[in-house]
Formats: structure tokens, sequence, C-alpha cells
């Protein structure tokens, strides 16, 4: 009887044993699975409740019934249900970073595009000192204008002097100094006295372009626009300083000031005129690709709201330049 018993006791503990190895396996499986599916939550639920197993308690049933599932059985389907878990978050993961690298790459894309383009219309022009100005202005950038423009000054009868750009309206500093034909024809234009200082400097200057004194009137513009840049005139003035050097020949010059006036002043009340004779004034300079940029700049800022004899001169301007419709 004792044999029996010890030979009893030996056949359940080799048969026990494969089921206790295989016991030990799914829990470290079912460990690894519930630390990876963890990680994957962390990553996708960062702030979220995380997904929970669906796995409830076991129904037992009776408490004096036999259980219904072997508790090997109950791992397994533990084991099942968290690899699906994890197999549809590492799903969601993988959905999500697919989208996100799209959408990066469409941006990356965008940005090369805007890139191109920026390089495309921004080159610089150097600015160009005019006979009347003594201090040299340095050479500003102008986006529109692909390919840097020089224009060389005309010699000036003699050395001028330095200009002070706060000086109240008085006889112009230019050639008139020493040509006295000249200087009669700067006497003979009124200098207004109304009392608003800023309006009658602007008023001077626009009468020396109607008298066509260009240089004088460029000196009395530039003298405005440093003087009173917030002004109500200040785009007039600007835009009339442009097309005195455009009146003088001087396209190069004259595209600075009509892109100065564009860009630092877009809402200004003669932003729109001064875009078309940047146009033009890049027509005169053979740079006819830059000048059917200027025009369609011009139609997608402007088009809506210029005024109908603007957009007859525009679309001219576009046909001297030979740009497509």
């Amino acid at each position: 009887m004792r044999h029996a018993l010890i030979s009893i006791a030996l056949l359940s503990a080799v048969a026990a044993a494969p089921l206790a190895a295989q016991d030990g396996a799914v829990e470290l499986r079912v460990g690894k699975l519930e630390k990876e599916m963890k990680a994957v939550q962390r990553k996708v639920f960062p702030t979220g409740v995380p997904v929970q197993p669906e796995i409830g308690p076991l129904d037992t049933g009776d408490a004096g019934a036999a259980p219904a599932s072997s508790p090997l059985n109950d791992l397994s389907t533990r084991v099942d249900s968290l690899e699906a878990q994890l197999k549809l978050l590492t799903g969601q993961v993988e959905t999500d970073g697919n989208r996100l690298k799209k959408l990066e790459e469409a941006f990356k894309a965008y940005q090369g595009a805007t890139d191109a383009r920026l390089k495309t219309l921004e080159p610089t022009v150097p600015d160009v000192t005019p006979p009347a100005v003594a201090t040299p202005v340095a050479a500003k950038p102008v986006a529109l204008v692909p390919a840097a423009v020089t224009e060389a000054p005309k010699p000036a009868p003699t050395k001028p002097k330095a200009e002070a750009p706060a000086a109240p309206p008085t006889k112009a500093v230019t050639p008139a100094k020493t040509d006295p034909k000249r200087k009669a024809l700067v006497d003979a234009v009124e200098i207004p006295a109304t009392g608003d200082a800023a309006d009658d400097a602007y008023t001077y200057g626009f009468r020396l372009w109607t008298a066509k004194l260009y240089p004088e009137a460029q000196v009395k513009l530039k003298e405005f626009s440093a003087k009173y840049p917030k002004h109500k005139r200040a785009s007039f003035a600007q835009n009339l300083l442009g097309r005195a050097y455009l009146d003088e020949g001087k396209p190069a010059l004259a595209s600075v000031a009509f892109y100065d006036n564009y860009t630092k002043n877009p809402k200004g009340e003669r932003a729109s005129e001064s875009l078309y004779y940047l146009g033009v004034a890049l027509t005169r300079l053979k740079k006819l690709p830059d000048a059917c940029k200027v025009f369609d700049e011009f139609k997608d800022v402007y088009g809506p709201s210029a005024a109908a004899d603007l957009k007859a001169r525009v679309a001219k301007a576009r046909t001297d330049a030979s740009c497509s419709a």
C-alpha cells in the first residue's frame, strides 16, 4: 500500500510538471504583452484614458459548481485578448504616424515651393544717389526685380551740400544754384504758405514736378518723406518721387521708389499706382518677365478694387511688356 501511494505521487508530479512549465510560459507571455500594450498606450494616449482589455471576471456559476474553464484556458484567453488589443493599438499608431508623415511631406513641398518663388522674386536693386543728394542711398531689396539694375548718376555741376531733411521748404538745392536760367525757373515756382507745413512741403514738391524741374522735385519729395512718413500724403509723395525719376529717364531709381511705396505702405492711396509704375519702369529696363510678374501681382492684390482707368493702363502695359494673358 505504501509503495502504491508513492507511485501515485510520483505520477502526479510528472503530469503536473509540463502543466506548470506551460503555465509559467503563458505568464511570461502575458507579462510581456501587458508591458508592450502599456508602452503603446502611453504613446497613443499620453493624456487620455487607455483602452482596457475586454476581459471580465470569470463566471463560475454556482458557488458549489465546478469552474467553467481551467486556469490555463483563462490565461490563454487573456493572451488572445491582449494580442488583439496590442494589434489594434499598433495599427492605430502606424495609421497616425503615416498621416503625420504625409502632412510633413505636404508642408515641406509647400515650403519648398514658397522658398523657390521668393528666391525668384527677391533679388536686390542697388539704389543710386541722384545728382542733388550728397549722401548715397544704400541698396534696397526689390522683391519683384530678379536681377540687379544699376544706373549711373549724372555728374552734378558743383559739389552739393548735405541736405537737412527737417528743413522747411525753401529754394531747391539743385543745379539751379549755378545755372541762372534754371534758378529763374525754380524761383518762378510759388512756394505755398498755407500754415500747414507738411501739406505745403508736399505741394511745393508737386509744383516743381509739374514744372518739370525733376531734380528739385526729387529733393523736396524726399525731404517730405523723411520728415512726415505717417502723413496722409506720404503715399502720394513716394509715388510722385518715383514718377519724377521715371520722367527724368532714370527707371532704375524709379523702380526702387515705387517698390518702397508698394511694400512699406500697401494700403496707401497710391500703392496700386506705384505697383503699376513699377511694371512700367521694369519694362523700360527691358526686364519684361519681371514686369509681367509685377502686373500679375497687381491683378492678384488690386485687380478687383482698382479704378477702371488704372486697370486699362495696366492692360496696355501688359501688352507693351509682351505678357501672356
